[in-house]
């Protein structure tokens, strides 16, 4: 583990500069495909490092691909910069208060400003450490857009951008330091839209068909199937268009957006056929036209437990986090924003491994990649892990109980907790690589373990070939 001390101080003679970085998308939050000035910040920045940079990949502006060095196994870094609606939020506010004169009502309330810059950092640190020491290695970043409520990742899975990768490497801002070991679950989202006809509500009802109407019978239907749906499956659903404002209008256009998981993609894919039956039966009871979009879908994500056995072992020599009184007073305080069962629910995603409410955890959790690992939300890193060996860790970027997609989350990503366990993170990705780079054993261990789980089963894209991302669609 020589290497660490190494990677240590790469990392903090750099550190100011990926602070900023951090801070500045902080301030943008900008929403999926939509990230313009984030993902331009990133790959002026790793261009300036020396890293070769390919804008606009997989039909999305705000996706590039950004590569350094030759040779050797070729590691990709992933990177998220893509903010939330409806969350902008006061840095260090310890009540609900939307920023001052902020350009935007969105907030990165899931910590993607984090996620990015530690990730690009890690990149940066290994590439630096390859040259200096002869190693053979590529390193690639790469700037995924739209994470959230879409699956950038998915469409560059598509595209193969993924296919010569002999790892990927990744991470997400937490309340806690560890190997990430949830479950999560693959996804299908699209629009319904139904089509009616208007006609006056009262002098002549017998005319019109209603658009609500429709989208209101769907949606008593899907509440229908949920009864008969695996335990696990979740759908949810919100109204894009609900016939507009006038009573005496027969609605002649509604809209609602729903988004359907399970835990394989083939059982949301299923899942989907249902929800769309249900859909065509209902505009068929109000004599109403269906118009079906498909907006995103992403898989399930498969372990790799080769490489979460590394990727723990680093982190724990790197040993955790070092905090001082104000940053554990002002979790305390965020704390006392959240309730009981925010709490619990914290532990609940570490597998009941904590149940201590302290305000901040510092220490590395226990990894046991043999205990049932709890399920939670869906990500687009799934796609990446059925393509090539993943592993993710987790880092204490925000006090104990801090729910993700919050106002607390989005107060507390400019301050210094959260820029300290980004730099773990960063540590954490760059001495894996290094570790990686020199046991190919190691490498093709976690290569034949992906196969294993794959069994039968390659690859394939929950994205219909047709369907293009947003800024591509006519």
């Amino acid at each position: 583990m020589k290497h660490i001390a190494s990677v240590v101080d790469l990392v903090e003679a750099k550190q100011d500069r990926y602070i900023s970085l951090a801070n500045e998308i902080w301030s943008l939050a900008e929403m999926r495909y939509a990230e313009f000035r984030s993902a331009e910040l990133h790959a002026s920045l790793i261009e300036e490092a020396g890293f070769k940079v390919n804008r606009g990949v997989a039909n999305m502006p705000t996706a590039f691909v950004a590569e350094a060095g030759s040779g050797g196994p070729v590691i990709g870094f992933l990177g998220e910069y893509d903010a939330l609606a409806g969350l902008s939020q006061e840095s260090g506010a310890l009540t609900c208060m939307p920023a001052a004169g902020a350009a935007t009502s969105n907030g990165h309330g899931c910590g993607h400003h984090l996620l990015g810059s530690a990730a690009h950092l890690a990149a940066v640190v290994a590439r630096d450490y390859f040259a200096a020491n002869n190693i053979d290695a590529t390193v690639r970043f790469y700037g995924c857009p739209a994470e959230e409520a879409a699956a950038g990742k998915t469409f560059m899975a598509r595209d193969g951008l993924f296919d010569d990768l002999d790892v990927a490497l990744s991470w997400h801002p937490s309340v806690a330091n560890s190997v990430f070991m949830n479950a999560t679950l693959a996804n299908v989202q699209a629009n319904f839209r139904f089509h009616g006809k208007s006609s006056h509500a009262a002098l002549a009802p017998h005319l019109g068909r209603s658009a609500l109407d429709a989208a209101e019978l769907m949606n008593i239907g899907v509440n229908y199937l949920r009864e008969h749906m695996p335990d696990e499956a979740r759908v949810h659903f919100a109204y894009i268009n609900s016939g507009g404002v006038s009573t005496n209008v027969i609605p002649v256009l509604a809209e609602v957006l729903y988004t359907i998981r399970a835990p394989r993609s083939e059982e949301a894919i299923d899942l989907f056929k249902r929800v769309k039956d249900i859909a065509a039966g209902a505009a068929l009871m109000t004599g109403t036209r269906l118009e079906i979009v498909f907006d995103k879908a992403c898989s399930n994500i498969l372990h790799n437990d080769t490489l979460d056995a590394i990727l723990d072992r680093n982190m724990r020599a790197l040993g955790g986090l070092e905090v001082n009184a104000s940053e554990t007073d002002f979790a305390a305080k965020i704390q006392n924003t959240v309730n009981a069962d925010d709490l619990a629910n914290s532990s609940r995603h570490f597998a009941a491994a904590l149940r201590d409410p302290r305000p901040i955890i510092t220490e590395v959790l226990p990894y046991h990649p043999d205990v049932k690992r709890p399920v939670t939300g869906s990500t687009d890193v799934g796609d990446v892990s059925w393509v090539v060996p993943t592993t993710q860790c987790l880092t204490a970027c925000y006090a104990w109980g801090t729910g993700f997609h919050s106002w607390q989350m989005v107060a507390q990503g400019k301050l210094s907790l959260a820029h300290k366990g980004m730099l773990l993170a960063a540590k954490t990705l760059a001495a894996t690589a290094i570790d990686l780079a020199g046991t190919p054993d190691t490498l093709r261990e976690a290569r034949q373990e992906l196969e294993r789980k794959r069994g039968q089963r390659p690859y394939e894209c929950p994205i219909p070939p047709e369907v293009m991302p947003p800024p591509a669609r006519g």
